[in-house]
C-alpha cells in the first residue's frame, strides 16, 4: 500500500476543496430547526442565496443534489406531455434531458459535438418556427462540466425575446454559481438551478432553484403532482426562517460561512481568480500540445479545463498515474468522451500555488506516463499567473 503525506490534491470539478473555516461551521451540534435560532439562520443563507444569484425573487433550497433540483424545476413548471427545447452541449445536458423523458416530456433535442456551447442559430430556428408556441421551456446548462464549454444564458434570453417566444428559460448553473457571472434578474431568467458542492465551496446535499414571477404563476396553474418538490410549499414556511421537512442543518451552518468566504474576497475578484487559472491552466496546455476539449473562442470554462490526451493514449490510465504517484484526483471523461480526456478543476476555493502545484503534477504525470508532450507548460502557467495588478482590488463590503 502507497502511503501518501501532506493533503490530497482533490483537482476535480467537483465536490471541491472545502475550506477549513466552513469545515470547522458545520461542526455544530444538533439544533431545533423550528425554533428563533435556527429561524436567523434560515433567514441568513435565503438572503444570501439572493445575492448569489443576483435576484429579488425567492430562492428554494431542499436537501438534495443539484439533480434533485433539476427534477423540482420540471415537476413544478411542466406536465407530461409538454415540449421544451434542451441542447447537447455534453454529458450534464444529456442527464438533465434524461429526467424530462422519465417525466414523459416531449423533448426538441438540439445534437452538439461536446466541444461548443449551445447552438445559438438552432435555438433561434426552432423558436422562430414554433407559431403555436408549443414549446413550454427552454433549458440550457450555463457551464458544462463535463466538457469546460460555457453557454451564455442573456445570449438565449435575447433571441427568445427577439423571436418574442413566451417559453420559460431555465438555466443549469450548478458548475457556475459562486464561480462565474450570474444574474438571474438582469439576464431574464426564470429557473436558476445550482448545487452546493462546486463553487459554493460546500459538500453536496443542497439543491436549489431561483424562480421569477413568471415561473411562480406557472407553477401555480400547473396541476400535475408533486410534493416533497412544490415550491409554494417551502416559501410559506421560509416565510418563518424554516422548511417544510427537516432541513440539512449543518449544510446551512456552512453555507452561511461560504457565502461570508466569497463576499469577504468581493465576487468581481471571484470571478477574476477564475478567469485567471483558467487562462494559466489553458496556457500550460498550449505548451505541452494538449488540446482542450473546448474549441469555441470566448467559450472556454473559468472553472475548469478539459485536457485531450494524444490519440492511442487512455486518459484514465493517465489519471491513475497522477493518483499513484502524487495523490492527486483529476476528473474523469464522462459518457462519449470516456477515455479520451481529463479535467483539470480549477475552482472554488482555490489560489495560485495550488494551481501551481496542480500542473506540476500533470507535467510530472505526462512524463511517467510517457504521453507524448513539450515541456515546459508549468513556466508558461506561471508567467501567466506573474501578470498581476500592482494594487490588489478592493473587498466588497459583506452585507
Amino acid at each position: 500500500m502507497t502511503v501518501h503525506t501532506g493533503r490530497h490534491f482533490l483537482q476535480i470539478p467537483g465536490p471541491t476543496n472545502i475550506p477549513d473555516r466552513v469545515l470547522r461551521a458545520m461542526d455544530m451540534p444538533g439544533l431545533d430547526h423550528r425554533g428563533s435560532e435556527f429561524a436567523e439562520i434560515g433567514f441568513a443563507v435565503l438572503s444570501g442565496m439572493q445575492r448569489m444569484f443576483k435576484t429579488r425573487q425567492p430562492v428554494i433550497i431542499y436537501p438534495s443534489s443539484g439533480t434533485g433540483a433539476w427534477e423540482a424545476a420540471i415537476v413544478n413548471t411542466l406536465q407530461p406531455g409538454d415540449r421544451v427545447l434542451m441542447c447537447e452541449t455534453g454529458q450534464f445536458a444529456v442527464l438533465w434531458r434524461g429526467i424530462a423523458d422519465k417525466f414523459k416530456l416531449d423533448v426538441d433535442f438540439v445534437p452538439g459535438d461536446w466541444r461548443h456551447g449551445a447552438d445559438l442559430e438552432q435555438i433561434e430556428a426552432r423558436l422562430s418556427a414554433d407559431k403555436a408556441h408549443k414549446i413550454k421551456a427552454v433549458c440550457v446548462v450555463h457551464n458544462e462540466t463535463s466538457t469546460g464549454c460555457v453557454t451564455r444564458p442573456l445570449d438565449v434570453r435575447q433571441i427568445m425575446d427577439r423571436v418574442r417566444h413566451p417559453a420559460l428559460l431555465m438555466v443549469d448553473t450548478i458548475s457556475g454559481l459562486g464561480s462565474m457571472e450570474y444574474e438571474h434578474d438582469a439576464w431574464g431568467i426564470d429557473v436558476s438551478v445550482a448545487g452546493s458542492q462546486k463553487g459554493l465551496m460546500l459538500p453536496p446535499g443542497l439543491g436549489f432553484n431561483a424562480v421569477s414571477d413568471k415561473a411562480l404563476a406557472v407553477a401555480k396553474a400547473n396541476p400535475g403532482l408533486r410534493s416533497y418538490w412544490e415550491w409554494q410549499d417551502v416559501m410559506a414556511f421560509n416565510k418563518a426562517g424554516t422548511f417544510p421537512y427537516t432541513p440539512a442543518i449543518n449544510l446551512l451552518f456552512g453555507l452561511r460561512e461560504a457565502i461570508r468566504m466569497l463576499e469577504e474576497e468581493g465576487m468581481e475578484n471571484v470571478f477574476a481568480r477564475h478567469k485567471r487559472h483558467s487562462e494559466a491552466t489553458r496556457a500550460a496546455m498550449k505548451v505541452w500540445g494538449l488540446e482542450t476539449q473546448c474549441q469555441e473562442q470566448g467559450a472556454h470554462s473559468p472553472v475548469l479545463t478539459g485536457a485531450r490526451m494524444p490519440e492511442g493514449h487512455d486518459s484514465d490510465h493517465f489519471r491513475k498515474v497522477v493518483l499513484e504517484n502524487f495523490d492527486m484526483s483529476l476528473g474523469t471523461g464522462l459518457n462519449k468522451v470516456k477515455g479520451k480526456l481529463f479535467r483539470i478543476g480549477h475552482i472554488g476555493h482555490f489560489n495560485d500555488l495550488m494551481l501551481m502545484a496542480t500542473l506540476s503534477g500533470i507535467e510530472m504525470g505526462l512524463d511517467l506516463a510517457k504521453v507524448p508532450h513539450r515541456t515546459g507548460g508549468v513556466v508558461a502557467a506561471m508567467d501567466v499567473l506573474k501578470r498581476r495588478d500592482a494594487a490588489p482590488m478592493p473587498k466588497a463590503a459583506v452585507a
